[in-house]
């Protein structure tokens, strides 16, 4: 049975730290209270679907990409607490997809 990668696990841990501490997507999201989310399950589960959906690795599970997917995820949030946010690139459907 295969299990997910030290690689994936670590940079899983990592973005969970900082999505607890208020840290996250640093800069976008430095000065800008995000802690609604802890009160809206489906933002924070959109957000970590969009970390899990970006997030690749190579063929030994080495997380080539974690930064990439932290950013895509922070612009999720910062538009989820901010109106006048736009996402740029837009979502694409892959990214926010809830398997």
């Amino acid at each position: 049975m295969q299990k997910l990668s030290p690689s994936f696990s670590g940079a899983l841990r990592t973005f969970s730290f900082w999505i607890a501490n208020g840290t996250v997507g640093m800069p976008l999201l430095k000065g800008i209270d995000y802690s609604c989310i802890f009160e809206e399950p489906s933002a924070l589960e959109q957000a970590y679907a969009i970390f899990a959906n970006v997030i690749e690795m190579d063929n030994e599970g080495v997380v080539c990409n974690a930064k990439h997917a932290e950013m895509r995820a922070a612009q999720f949030i910062r538009s989820y607490v901010d109106e006048n946010y736009t996402v740029e690139p837009e979502f694409e459907g892959w990214e926010v997809a809830l398997h």
